[in-house]
């Protein structure tokens, strides 16, 4: 794929590298020259000194014909009317990255739609996300959002006495918003289909949104979970941030510790079920008056490595019984484990994921593995001739492929049999490994 990276800071530098391994053709934009030079050093790409919003060196930089354009300098603002404007002068597909969380908040303004870029890349909320994983009960084992963070796509085990077991699946009453996608039992996955059962120990796959999911998990469980987790999260920026909104949809108590008293005001003021603590996560006084040797789960998601491996030290010394630390430098992965940390977080190994998802070409948007990799989850996009629009999704089914949403303007729903997808809409497709060269031509025009 022809892709052109705009900023050649640390995240664009290492996109670039990552890209290079994978195969790609990269071009590098940047107003620094002397970065550019730095990277051609080490890597195979082409380089281009400008600026990001300047028509004349995107053009030069070859926007025109690229597959993929991925804005990341330092600077939000760039980053938007820079991928705006590759997509105005014809680049496939063009993501921007915010740090700014208001750029994702879609209650005043869809910042995506109006600026007509593909998809807002924030490395902040994926980090979270990822923290947000390990987190959850330990009957789930996943957490994807798709659909513009409108969907969720969660993995849990089923429980001995839950409600749903024995009972064919059409008969569960489940919400039109929710739709069961895969079973995986005893080592194999399937598609799931009306006439299916669910066993005790069998992982189900639920697709829906998260309020719709949350109110539907208890008929897998043998009782409801009554007892809330107990989350410390150490640092407010961006991170911690995002991550305590996303803890806030669900059953935990959270506290946020952070040192600005102008961020802690900030904080307070949009996170409505989070106590907000003004306290140094790197003092052991602080720490013990936060009771965190109380705590479930205590999350190191300051701005600096070394402070989130000393806070989760410090914390599992207090008696917190799981540790999570977010952490950028990958020399650091051998240590962690020694000093106590369960999970370690790293935003440029989650970035990669997301990055390489973007780029199987085709039609295919994004993809990643679920349920131990036995199936992928795609988002596709819907183009004008393709199999899957010429009849109703009942006719165009084929085993082990389930189209479990669609995006279609400025709603997202699951849909039923009698829908039928058409070009511009954006599908969230579940694929077992045996059926994905079959998936992919129900969606490439010309292969029906």
């Amino acid at each position: 794929m022809n892709i052109v990276i705009f900023g050649a800071g640390t995240v664009g530098t290492s996109i670039a590298e990552l890209l290079c391994a994978n195969g790609h053709n990269v071009s590098l934009v940047d107003s620094n020259e002397l970065a550019l030079r730095q990277v051609e050093e080490r890597l195979d790409v082409r380089t281009l000194c400008g600026s990001a919003c300047d028509a004349i060196t995107l053009f030069q930089a070859g926007v025109l014909s690229a597959d993929l354009v991925l804005a990341v300098t330092q600077s939000d603002e760039v980053n938007l009317v820079g991928a705006s404007l590759a997509k105005a002068m014809g680049a496939h597909r063009s993501v921007a990255r915010v740090f700014n969380p208001s750029y994702l908040d879609t209650s005043t303004i869809d910042y995506q739609r109006h600026f007509k870029i593909d998809r807002l890349l924030s490395l902040e909320e994926l980090t979270a996300l990822e923290l947000a994983r390990a987190i959850r009960m330990p009957s789930l084992f996943a957490v994807q959002n798709f659909a513009r963070g409108e969907l969720e796509i969660q993995e849990l085990g089923v429980e001995p006495g839950s409600k749903a077991i024995g009972i064919p699946l059409r008969e569960l009453k489940l919400p039109p918003s929710v739709r069961i996608g895969l079973i995986s039992r005893d080592a194999k996955c399937v598609i799931a289909g009306g006439n299916d059962e669910i066993q005790a120990g069998d992982h189900v796959t639920l697709i829906g949104k998260q309020e719709s999911l949350e109110a539907v998990k208890h008929d897998f469980f043998e009782h409801k979970h009554p007892t809330s987790l107990n989350v410390i999260i150490a640092g407010g920026g961006e991170t911690g941030y995002s991550l305590a909104r996303l803890l806030e949809k669900g059953r935990f108590k959270t506290v946020l510790m952070e040192t600005n008293p102008a961020r802690c005001e900030y904080l307070s003021q949009r996170l409505s079920k989070t106590t907000i603590l003004q306290a140094d996560a790197t003092r052991q006084s602080e720490m013990e008056e936060a009771r965190v040797g109380k705590a479930d789960i205590f999350v190191a998601a300051t701005g600096h490595d070394e402070d989130n491996i000393v806070c989760g030290v410090e914390a599992r010394e207090l008696g917190c019984q799981r540790i999570l630390s977010v952490v950028r430098r990958p020399d650091y992965a051998n240590v962690l484990a020694k000093v106590g940390i369960d999970v370690a977080v790293s935003p440029r190994e989650v970035t990669a994921r997301q990055i390489l998802g973007m780029v199987q070409g085709g039609v295919i948007l994004a993809g990643s593995e679920i349920s131990g990799g036995d199936a992928e989850v795609w988002e596709v996009e819907i183009v004008s001739g393709a199999p899957v629009t010429l009849a109703p999704l009942r006719d165009v089914s084929i085993p082990g492929c389930l189209i479990a949403a669609m995006v279609r303007a400025d709603y997202v729903k699951v849909p039923g049999a009698d829908d039928q997808l058409q070009a511009g809409d954006t599908a969230v497709v579940l694929v077992h490994k045996s059926s994905m060269e079959d998936a992919h031509a129900l969606f490439e025009p010309g292969r029906g």
